[in-house]
Parts: C-alpha cells; sequence; structure tokens
C-alpha cells in the first residue's frame, strides 16, 4: 500500500462520513443565523435596548445593505438566478441519478442557501418599501432571522437523515 492509500484509508473521503462535513454544515448554518441582512443579529437586539446610536447605526446598515442587494438583483439578478438553477440541477443530477455522494453534500447546503437568498431580497425589498424604521425594522429583522431558523432546522434534519441513510446503506469502507 502506498502513501496516498493510507492517506484516504485514514481520512474518510465520503462526505456524510466527514466529521469535516458536518462541522461546515453547523458553521454554515450558525453564521446564516447570525447575520440577517448582512448585519449581525446582535445589533438588532442591542439597538432593541437601548436604542439612540444604536438603532441609528442598525438602520444605516441595514439600508446600505438593502440597497446592495436590490441593486445586484436589479442589474444580474436574472443571470445569478440562472446559474444557481444551473449549478443546483448539475447538482441533483450527479447526486441522485448518478450517485456522487459529495455533490449530494453539496446540494444539501446550496439549496437551502439558495431559499435564504430568496428569503434576503424579499425581505431587503419589504424594508425598502416600507421604509421600516424603529420597532418596525426589528419586527421585520427578527422574523427574518426566525425564517433563517426554520429552514436552517429542516435542512439540519434532512442532512441528517440523508447522511444516516447513506452511512448505512454504503457501510463503512464505501462500494
Amino acid at each position: 500500500m502506498d502513501w496516498y492509500d493510507t492517506i484516504f484509508e485514514l481520512i474518510d473521503m465520503r462526505s456524510f462520513s466527514n466529521l469535516w462535513f458536518w462541522i461546515a454544515l453547523a458553521v454554515v448554518w450558525s453564521t446564516a443565523s447570525h447575520w440577517v441582512l448582512g448585519v449581525p443579529y446582535d445589533m438588532v437586539a442591542r439597538a432593541r435596548r437601548n436604542g439612540g446610536q444604536s438603532a441609528q447605526d442598525l438602520e444605516d446598515l441595514i439600508r446600505i445593505n438593502t440597497n446592495r442587494l436590490l441593486f445586484i438583483g436589479n442589474v444580474s439578478g436574472l443571470w445569478v438566478l440562472g446559474i444557481t438553477c444551473f449549478v443546483l440541477t448539475g447538482l441533483v443530477l450527479l447526486g441522485f441519478v448518478y450517485g456522487v455522494e459529495f455533490a449530494q453534500a453539496l446540494f444539501l447546503l446550496g439549496f437551502p442557501m439558495s431559499l435564504v437568498g430568496a428569503l434576503n431580497l424579499s425581505t431587503a425589498r419589504l424594508i425598502q418599501e416600507e421604509e421600516a424604521q424603529g420597532p418596525q425594522l426589528w419586527h421585520r429583522l427578527t422574523r427574518h432571522r426566525t425564517y433563517v431558523q426554520a429552514i436552517g432546522m429542516v435542512s439540519i434534519f434532512v442532512t441528517a437523515l440523508w447522511g444516516m441513510y447513506q452511512n448505512m446503506a454504503v457501510g463503512p469502507f464505501g462500494s
């Protein structure tokens, strides 16, 4: 056995039995839950608690980030949508038709994050249309975070079920 076989025997390169995949999944969802429209959620809590300059800072950052998101959506939204659909379709075909476990793992990470991206655009549009400020803005951001957390919980649950199924069906040494 050469060094290449030894390394790949030591480090399991299958996605769902790899600890690094599960760490990445946890980091992706904790980050998505913490950053609400590009603003850390603790700023929302601080603005709600203290008001004043904290609330003004939050409103300024949200205004900047919503304008940025909506500009990107207006300028290149169809291209981003097309490329995203192409990539996700490719991952579905590779993963679930051809059985490539890495593509399955990427799809189970990417598809829910694309839902979060669409939710970001929708929330940014609503904030801009409502010209939300103060308690209305805080409520909108809290609701957005709750939706992201719900998507994350469902995603982690489905990914865990699929990963357990893959690990039991394929076994510890692959097929």
